[in-house]
């Protein structure tokens, strides 16, 4: 894939407090590797990735591919940051939000990160994949499985637990995502939520994009 030639520019989001391994979590994503010797984030980073879509159809069947365009965006965890990283919760498609496993505070945090997601995303619902990280640290865990599902049942979103050490259930996570994103774009008949520059002027589809003056809601 060239650059350029895409279908859709994908925009997601990695959130949580500092240290769970947001960085961790998108290079491992990216380049199927893990740098032990990341520092603190500061402010805003990201990275890219370029992929293939593949639609399902609702009898089942295979849809036709889809070119995509993927940047994912790393945010700072700290709190004298969170203005800058509330900025850009508007443009973001789907947030990552992580915790780190052997952290209890990370995890309880949770519920402010999915506070401010409702206040600042696109809409009051926004597509979210929960990830309790450093799955491979079982000695150190702090909260358990049961837990977590619970957490992610009370929100009804996703949830994985993932190792950005050894790429468990990233990838997985980050599809998952993706798919529901795609599937929001599919039924949505209001499009002005996705940000403008998402959709290619030579994509197949969605070329019509709403320009309107208020672009944070979504009626899906």
């Amino acid at each position: 894939m060239s650059d350029g030639d895409y279908d859709y520019l994908i925009k997601f989001l990695a959130l949580g407090d500092s240290g769970v391994g947001k960085t961790s979590f998108l290079y491992q994503y990216t380049d199927s590797k893990f740098n032990s010797k990341f520092i603190t984030t500061v402010g805003i980073d990201f990275r890219e990735k370029r992929l293939v879509y593949q639609s399902t159809n609702p009898d089942g069947s295979r849809g036709r591919e889809q070119k995509i365009h993927m940047q994912l965006w790393d945010t700072a965890g700290q709190e004298r940051f969170r203005s800058l990283t509330t900025a850009f919760f508007r443009d973001a498609m789907g947030f990552l939000l992580l915790f780190d496993l052997t952290n209890e505070q990370s995890f309880i945090n949770v519920r402010n990160w999915m506070s401010q997601l409702q206040i600042h995303a696109y809409c009051e619902s926004p597509d979210v994949v929960l990830c309790g990280n450093k799955r491979d640290l079982t000695d150190q865990r702090a909260v358990s499985e049961e837990e977590a599902h619970e957490l992610a049942e009370t929100y009804g979103i996703p949830y994985f637990e993932t190792s950005a050490l050894n790429g468990e259930e990233v990838h997985e996570a980050v599809e998952v995502l993706l798919d529901l994103i795609m599937k929001r774009m599919e039924r949505c008949v209001d499009k002005s939520w996705i940000p403008d520059g998402t959709v290619r002027v030579n994509g197949p589809t969605y070329t019509d994009v709403s320009q309107g003056p208020d672009n944070s809601k979504c009626s899906c």
